[in-house]
């Protein structure tokens, strides 16, 4: 079963003294990249947090966030009692005239003025915010699972559109044949000249071998049906998706200059276009 390489998942963590709100977002990408926004508390564990993502999102342009809303109660508030004086120098030499106890309230709506402070990151926390961050991969996970199963029900329809415009060329093959055949012994009876009739067919023979597309047929065929059975294995297929689909694209533009055949061309059209819609997609499948 395809997934998509788009997806988003969240998860939050209320402790009895903050709220941890974990979001992770994915986008298209060749290779995994990883993209953490962590608070400076927590940063000790960014390397653990990117193991845990590289272990469970194979593939994609990975958003990670961390956000942390601390309860009134957690916070352990100090007044910087330097800054504070350092902002009161400096706005009197702007205004002499005003009093320390006026500029007072304008000074502690600065920033910096007071700080807080938290207790170590414990064991017991880091392993509540550890399952956490994996509820939120799990989310995004499944997100792409149901993406995936849109994208695949899109690419097996575009692959049995190709298969059904091959369908319609088999009427066209035989009168593709007489109309060479008729269109050169036209131009023999206009030139009017004596001619071998056995190396005749002989050259006509090998000239309508070059444009057989039984060939061409038997693999596009085998190839649409390989990338619908792709479509159902489990695992990361999507840049083998992106392989076979060169490979459609190599028999379809094949046919294409073997056709010789205006209504031949016209179905070649068709399927080129069905093929576009299938790379374009393929490169959104894990």
């Amino acid at each position: 079963m395809i997934a998509s390489m788009t997806g988003y998942g969240k998860s939050v963590l209320e402790l009895p003294e903050k709220k941890i709100t974990i979001e992770v977002r994915s986008l298209n990408s060749k290779t995994l990249d990883l993209n953490t926004r962590i608070p400076s508390f927590y940063r000790e564990k960014e390397l653990e947090v990117r193991n845990i993502i590289s272990e469970k999102i194979q593939r994609g342009k990975v958003d990670f966030a961390m956000q942390v809303e601390l309860n009134p109660a957690a916070r352990t508030q100090k007044l910087n009692y330097d800054l504070i004086k350092q902002y009161i120098t400096d706005f009197k030499q702007i205004t002499p005239e005003i009093s320390d106890a006026d500029l007072l309230p304008v000074v502690m709506r600065m920033p910096d003025v007071m700080s807080y402070s938290q207790d170590d990151l414990s064991e017991d926390e880091w392993s509540s915010i550890r399952t956490t961050i994996l509820e939120a991969i799990e989310a995004l996970n499944q997100y792409r699972i149901d993406e995936g199963n849109v994208l695949k029900k899109e690419l097996v329809g575009y692959v049995e559109n190709i298969l059904n415009l091959l369908s319609q060329v088999e009427p066209f093959e035989g009168e593709r044949i007489n109309t060479i055949k008729e269109r050169f012994g036209k131009k023999l009876e206009d030139l009017k000249v004596e001619i071998d009739q056995n190396r005749y067919e002989q050259e006509m023979i090998y000239f309508l071998e070059k444009l057989d597309i039984t060939e061409e047929k038997v693999r596009l065929k085998n190839n649409c049906e390989y990338f619908i059975q792709q479509l159902n294995e489990d695992g990361s297929n999507g840049k083998k998706l992106g392989f076979i689909s060169q490979e459609i694209g190599r028999e379809i533009n094949t046919l294409g200059s073997k056709s010789n055949h205006a209504e031949m061309q016209k179905i070649v059209v068709q399927m080129k276009d069905e093929l576009e819609k299938i790379k374009e997609q393929s490169l959104n499948v894990l």
